[in-house]
């Protein structure tokens, strides 16, 4: 593989990993309805704010969020919405696979 492509994989990859956690996977599905507050976040998690923003600051690197200070308040909103559709293609292998461990189990 060469450098170029390397690079093309690396810069996929690090999208993939800010989206490989449950609460980082929770805060996408809630921007996807509308922004929020880090302080509705925190509430709807129930974890601290602290938590919550170093959660928000891997998904702001990885620019699939982006946020906008009013005051003192910090607000999130999705950058790129069609990060949903990934949502979509994982919703499908786990159907996918669910269905073939199904069929193994009728065969027995």
């Amino acid at each position: 593989m060469d450098s170029k492509t390397l690079s093309k994989y690396e810069a996929r990859a690090v999208i993939i990993k800010a989206m490989a956690h449950p609460t980082r996977l929770f805060i996408v599905d809630q921007l996807a309805k509308k922004e929020r507050s880090v302080n509705e976040l925190t509430e709807m998690v129930g974890d601290d704010v602290s938590t919550i923003s170093k959660h928000l600051a891997v998904l702001r690197n990885a620019g699939i969020v982006r946020d906008e200070r009013r005051g003192a308040q910090v607000f999130y909103s999705l950058k790129v919405p069609c990060i949903l559709n990934f949502f979509g293609c994982v919703e499908q292998v786990l159907r996918t696979t669910a269905d073939e461990h199904l069929q193994v189990i009728k065969i027995r």
